[in-house]
């Protein structure tokens, strides 16, 4: 990382992307929570744990936003999967829009520098 960023700055950008990450990765297919770890894991700059990925699923649930389904494993125990619910289609919608727009303005006004 280079240490010209202000690590409260770095701190606070990754948070306010984790959870805009976290429901894309549930986007198209169900997935279990170990399985969405070592996807958000793979992006370089996330810097994400375990143990930061499993309460926001939590509190996604609870919101509506996600829903669960116990599925039997051939490698051990049953998995929870997770999907989005009707509400978490039009929030990841909503959410990737915002991003798109923000970014391509940020975009323009860096290379306009």
């Amino acid at each position: 990382m280079d240490s010209e960023l202000p690590n409260g700055w770095v701190t606070q950008l990754r948070k306010g992307t984790l959870e805009l990450c976290l429901l894309n990765t549930v986007a198209k297919t169900a997935r279990y929570g170990y399985e969405i770890v070592r996807l958000l894991s793979a992006i370089e700059g996330l810097v994400i744990q375990e143990g930061t990925v499993y309460p926001i699923l939590a509190r996604l649930k609870r919101e509506g936003f996600l829903e669960t389904e116990l599925r039997e494993s051939s490698e051990g125990p049953s998995r929870k999967y997770y999907s989005l619910t009707r509400d978490g289609k039009r929030r990841l919608r909503a959410m990737n829009r915002y991003w798109s727009d923000l970014t391509e303005k940020i975009a323009a006004l860096v290379e306009a520098r």
